[in-house]
């Protein structure tokens, strides 16, 4: 945290380091930064996360019982102005390295939903920005379409009203996205007017 600077955590949740996706969350992270913002990259696949126990323990605490790295993660996903999900396509669906941190959201649901608390402050909901990055390998139309929905939800529980997305299909080797003119800039630009801009005109529909 810098003083008064607006904050933009990065999530890649790629196994692929240096992949296509990550590529993608590092230029949009360069353009919040050139715009003024104090930015932080995770590597969710390098942290210890386990998947969601349906134990519904949250219910009564609005806590996660589960101590694992998403115990440090949840602090930053509250409080960051800007949260970015760089969330490959697997299998037609979100990459399960992203599902799982999803699924781990599931207490902050609870603590907004069953036991009526904020799980956001009111100054922070009021800056909230989101923004999804996106490549799949299949050079289908409609790849992301049945992606939206779950990522509409990550958004929502985060309390995240304001998002768009960059999407790109038929990239599927390993830093291929390099290779698709423009791409890159257009994520900078993305990360930049995810600080700056108005209100984002894509609403989370797939670009």
């Amino acid at each position: 945290m810098e003083g008064d600077r607006f904050r933009v955590l990065g999530l890649s949740t790629s196994p692929r380091k240096g992949g296509n996706t990550d590529l993608m969350l590092d230029s949009a992270l360069e353009g919040a930064r050139e715009a003024g913002a104090a930015v932080e990259k995770i590597h969710t696949p390098s942290l210890d996360i386990n998947p969601c126990r349906a134990c519904n323990a949250c219910f009564k605490t609005g806590r996660c019982v589960q101590q694992d790295d998403m115990q440090e993660l949840y602090p930053k996903l509250l409080s960051y102005e800007g949260i970015i999900l760089a969330a490959p396509i697997f299998s037609r669906g979100l990459a399960a390295q992203a599902k799982i941190v999803i699924d781990r959201l599931n207490c902050i649901w609870a603590r907004r939903s069953v036991l009526h608390e904020q799980a956001v402050g009111e100054e922070i909901r009021q800056k909230r920005r989101g923004l999804w990055l996106s490549a799949a390998g299949s050079p289908r139309s409609d790849i992301f379409e049945p992606a939206v929905p779950t990522v509409r939800y990550f958004f929502a529980m985060l309390e995240v009203k304001d998002w768009d997305s960059v999407t790109f299909s038929h990239v599927d080797e390993k830093g291929a996205i390099k290779a698709v003119v423009g791409s890159l800039e257009l994520c900078r630009k993305a990360g930049a007017h995810l600080v700056t801009g108005p209100e984002l005109p894509g609403k989370g529909l797939p670009g």
